[in-house]
């Protein structure tokens, strides 16, 4: 009872305190639906794209969305994985493996949640613009080079290298296995995501350039890679929660990567608070949102996902849907659940081209070109934040690109101050 009075109480507490109607309970339900409809495509297309099997995504769309929402401070947020992570779990999993990522995310959980008891929301919040911006075109960049595969369909003799310039020279070397079928199947898929994005803005796009694909390879027997035919297809239910393998040494192996997840993840879920905020006139709390990111990354890592966090799409689909408090992202994940048990041998059918030219549209919108424009037309030192950042994320670290743009920052603006 204390806890519900307390600073860090849920926004969901707020809602039922305000009065919780029918009528509210209707408009959630239909934004949850509305958002589940997105999510379902992109979850399992982000979980591929990190190195991960695709119901590794739905878990945590599932149990990290459900709680990113039952014990949020912003009455709008919609959790799960995110783009933004998928070099970080990509590179996580290509160093400790897939248990390995589970621990690191269980790590950034407990990190999140200390930083979100000692108000260290704020403070997050105040990381240069400039810095935000180059990390996130240059996840889009990396984004983009991880769906090359599936776009053209390429056969690899070995391994795909997660770095990107031998990435970029094993899929040049790759290009006489171009498969045709799938470039057609994957720009096709772009090209009506596209067209829905403008002639229809309310219909789910992604999804239905999932589904169609699904149903080409079906009917007409298209010569592609699916869901099915490289991971055996979706589980129709929820694994049993379990620890990962751990001691010490391992600890301290994934401690890097979870503090990474951890700051980004705790960057990521404000920022998309923050955009429902505007979006809604409401106003989060940002240390009760990062206690709950904190359970939550742990929870969906007990159930075999990958890191979770509050979503900018998807949240801002959510306000526009016209839901009215967090049962909507809550409703969402049940609604998630639901098609993983029901469709799970549909969702198999899905073409890997199809997925990939969802997040390839996914990296051209994080890209943010008109934000990168403006830094390069009204501030040089912005501009110079933003190219070290940007180069570094793409060419060695999204760590190391986070520090090199804040140290820059900050000797930016220690030499302006001593100039005045």
């Amino acid at each position: 009872m204390q806890y519900l009075n307390s600073p860090f109480a849920p926004k969901l507490v707020a809602t039922f305190r305000e009065g919780y109607s029918a009528t509210d309970f209707r408009h959630d339900a239909i934004a949850g639906l509305t958002v589940a409809i997105v999510a379902l495509p992109l979850s399992m297309a982000i979980a591929i794209a990190s190195g991960a099997a695709p119901e590794r995504g739905l878990y945590t769309a599932i149990v990290g969305g459900f709680l990113i929402s039952l014990l949020g401070g912003s009455r709008f947020q919609v959790g799960g994985p995110a783009g933004a992570f998928i070099v970080l779990v990509a590179a996580t999993i290509d160093r400790h493996g897939v248990d390995g990522l589970l621990l690191a995310t269980i790590l950034a959980g407990l990190i999140m949640l200390a930083f979100g008891l000692a108000r260290l929301g704020t403070l997050i919040r105040h990381i240069p613009h400039p810095v935000i911006i180059g990390f996130t075109a240059g996840i889009a960049v990396i984004i983009f080079a991880s769906q090359i595969r599936d776009l053209l369909g390429l056969t690899l003799a070995g391994k795909e290298p997660a770095a990107l310039i031998p990435k970029l020279g094993a899929l040049a070397g790759a290009l006489p296995s171009l498969n045709i079928t799938s470039l057609a199947l994957a720009a096709g898929s772009i090209a009506l995501i596209a067209l829905l994005r403008v002639w229809r803005p309310l219909w789910p796009g992604f999804l239905i350039a999932a589904l169609l694909g699904a149903g080409l390879v079906h009917l007409l027997g298209l010569p592609v890679e699916t869901i099915g035919s490289r991971f055996g297809g979706i589980p129709a239910a929820l694994p049993a929660p379990a620890l990962p393998a751990f001691d010490q040494a391992r600890l301290l192996a994934v401690l890097p990567d979870a503090l990474t997840i951890a700051l980004l993840g705790g960057i990521e879920s404000l920022l998309s608070a923050v955009v429902a905020d505007g979006m809604s006139g409401r106003q989060h709390r940002s240390n009760t949102e990062l206690v709950a990111q904190g359970i939550a990354n742990i929870g969906t890592a007990l159930f075999g996902g990958i890191c979770a966090t509050g979503t900018i799409a998807r949240t801002a689909t959510n306000v526009r849907a016209g839901a009215r408090s967090p049962v909507a992202g809550m409703l969402h994940a049940l609604y998630l659940l639901a098609f993983m048990v029901i469709a799970a041998p549909l969702l198999a059918m899905i073409p890997l081209a199809s997925l990939a030219a969802i997040l390839t549209f996914v990296a051209w919108n994080m890209a943010e070109r008109h934000k990168v424009v403006a830094l390069f037309r009204d501030e040089r030192g912005a501009a110079l934040v933003f190219t070290a950042t940007f180069l570094v994320t793409i060419l060695r670290d999204l760590m190391e690109g986070i520090l090199v743009g804040l140290a820059l920052g900050a000797l930016i603006g220690l030499a302006r101050r001593m100039r005045r």
